[in-house]
């Protein structure tokens, strides 16, 4: 067998989707496993950078559920960015443009994972609670939380 791929293989590619603050602190904070993948970052954080310095970040519209508009303008970004990309893989930390990036995701056949925040350590987020059934992985960074919700695994935290 060979010891390395042949050269026309490519490597898989990711979309890894975080709103901005502790979402995108902690994806930045898994950017060394990313490394051998076609990655694309996708953030709501204006003028960011990715965390290694040379991989595409496309930044969406903010929004919540208190704002329609900018979640439905947020919705149709993610859209023409996940049908240009075609991720193989979507790996996010949330929080909305995680939720619907997965969503999209899956109904093209793409892998998701969910990295719940560390800062919820008494239940899951909305954002997480609405994901957990849709996605592949469902992670969170406390323990005790898959007690309660038993789809959901731990692997220890992030920060």
């Amino acid at each position: 067998m060979p010891d390395k791929a042949p050269a026309t293989m490519t490597a898989p590619r990711l979309l890894l989707v975080a709103s901005a603050g502790g979402h995108w602190v902690q994806l930045s904070r898994l950017a060394a496993a990313f490394e051998g993948f076609d990655a694309q970052y996708v953030t709501t954080l204006k003028g960011a950078r990715a965390p290694c310095g040379w991989r595409p970040v496309a930044v969406v519209r903010d929004g919540s559920q208190t704002d329609p508009l900018a979640l439905l303008i947020m919705f149709a970004q993610l859209l023409f960015i996940v049908l240009k990309f075609r991720p193989s893989t979507i790996v996010t930390t949330g929080a909305a443009p995680g939720v619907f990036a997965v969503r999209l995701g899956k109904l093209l056949g793409a892998r998701t994972v969910w990295i719940d925040s560390i800062a919820n350590s008494e239940k899951l987020s909305l954002s997480g609670r609405l994901v957990r059934k849709h996605v592949d992985l469902c992670l969170t960074q406390w323990p005790h939380l898959t007690d309660a919700y038993p789809d959901v695994q731990c692997f220890g935290s992030v920060i």
